[in-house]
């Protein structure tokens, strides 16, 4: 197999206890499938959308009110956090659920099994003055130092040694991924954000599509989706084929799915700066009723009002603003099909973020990379 291979994988960490699994309050709980199935997912997709309508939103105010799901991540963790950082900029935990359940089973194929994982993730830091961000995906096959959690019904779950990072959320949910992410960064996250299959299908149908350009034909049955190379208004589900799409492009692995899904935000980002819906009254319900329905966020993010001025502080930053990267990591030697950070690398970018400053390129150079980095582009 080659290195730069990582199948998926139905082991959800190589060894260490886990704690019992429990139900989080306040938040919708879908069962996933063991095969780990990559999910887009970022904070422009839709709180961004939210607030495109701005003031429009008051009038539905109750129904959007009533659409958003949430869980309270800082009861759960307490005080046992990262510093608190007031300097302006922000850190936001984005997760993407590969849940099978209810109408995401047809969208993403795959056994039903009542499980509860994350697949994707990333780290969107916006900078002081938000007009720039990075943001840092996080491969889910990366192994890891799983710290001792409490989830948000106050049972506590036991640490692991080397579990695979995607098994924190499968163990206890939203509260333990974040502990998690600021074990491994000693970064205090601001906010969490999450979306499954059928709401990202849907919030690109209701934007009217994905124009994106692609270098070469994809074809990959397992994510249904059949591109020729050329230039494509993409539908919500071929979006969804292509951010879950890895052996249908590249060399198959999972870091040049990340590589794809991260060209897709760029062009996603722009297309949501260019929606004009303040003219249209009922694009604007559809788009915010999506929108809200879509995700599942921090407690402080659970009206409407919270989630259009958090989503206010994105609406500047263009995708010529956005640095994104892979966290550095290296393949396992031990298990080619697992990846481990890179300490010496890492800690440059979790500094950077920290200093709000930018990730210099030394952080990711001679680190583990995909082959798909220049397959999707912005049309």
């Amino acid at each position: 197999m080659s290195a730069e291979s990582t199948p998926d994988s139905g082991n959800p960490e190589a060894s260490g206890p886990t704690g019992p699994r429990r139900r989080a309050k306040g938040r919708r709980r879908k069962p996933r499938s063991t095969r780990g199935k990559a999910l887009l997912v970022t904070a422009w997709a839709a709180a961004g959308i939210v607030v495109l309508g701005g003031t429009g939103l008051g009038y539905v105010y109750f129904k959007l009110n009533n659409n958003l799901n949430s869980v309270d991540i800082n009861q759960a963790l307490g005080t046992d956090r990262p510093l608190d950082v007031d300097n302006g900029s922000q850190d936001i935990l984005v997760l993407g659920s590969d849940t099978r359940s209810g109408s995401n089973k047809e969208l993403g194929g795959g056994v039903d099994d009542g499980s509860a994982r994350s697949d994707t993730a990333m780290i969107v830091h916006v900078y002081k003055g938000h007009k720039k961000a990075s943001v840092v995906s996080i491969p889910r096959d990366t192994l890891v130092e799983r710290p001792e959690c409490t989830d948000t019904e106050g049972d506590t779950h036991e640490g692991a040694s080397s579990a695979m990072f995607n098994s924190a959320y499968s163990t206890g949910g939203a509260a333990c991924a974040v502990k998690t992410v600021e074990s491994m960064t000693g970064i205090r996250m601001d906010h969490y954000i999450e979306v499954d299959f059928s709401g990202f299908q849907k919030l690109i149908d209701e934007l009217g599509g994905v124009k994106v350009t692609t270098t070469e034909d994809i074809s990959d049955p397992d994510s249904h989706l059949d591109l020729k190379a050329g230039t494509h208004q993409l539908t919500g589900e071929q979006a969804l084929g292509l951010v879950r799409t890895r052996h249908g492009v590249g060399d198959g692995s999972d870091l040049g799915r990340i590589q794809l899904q991260q060209a897709f935000i760029k062009a996603l980002v722009e297309q949501i700066k260019q929606v004009g819906v303040l003219t249209s009254p009922k694009k604007l319900w559809d788009l915010a009723d999506t929108a809200t329905n879509a995700v599942t966020t921090d407690s402080d993010l659970d009206s409407p009002q919270d989630l259009a001025s958090f989503a206010g502080g994105l609406k500047g930053i263009g995708s010529s603003n956005m640095t994104m990267v892979t966290m550095p990591v290296q393949y396992d030697p031990a298990d080619g099909n697992r990846v481990l950070m890179v300490k010496s690398k890492t800690d440059l970018v979790w500094k950077a973020l920290k200093n709000d400053r930018p990730i210099p390129k030394t952080a990711t150079e001679g680190t583990a990379t995909g082959k798909a980095k220049s397959v999707v582009g912005a049309a």
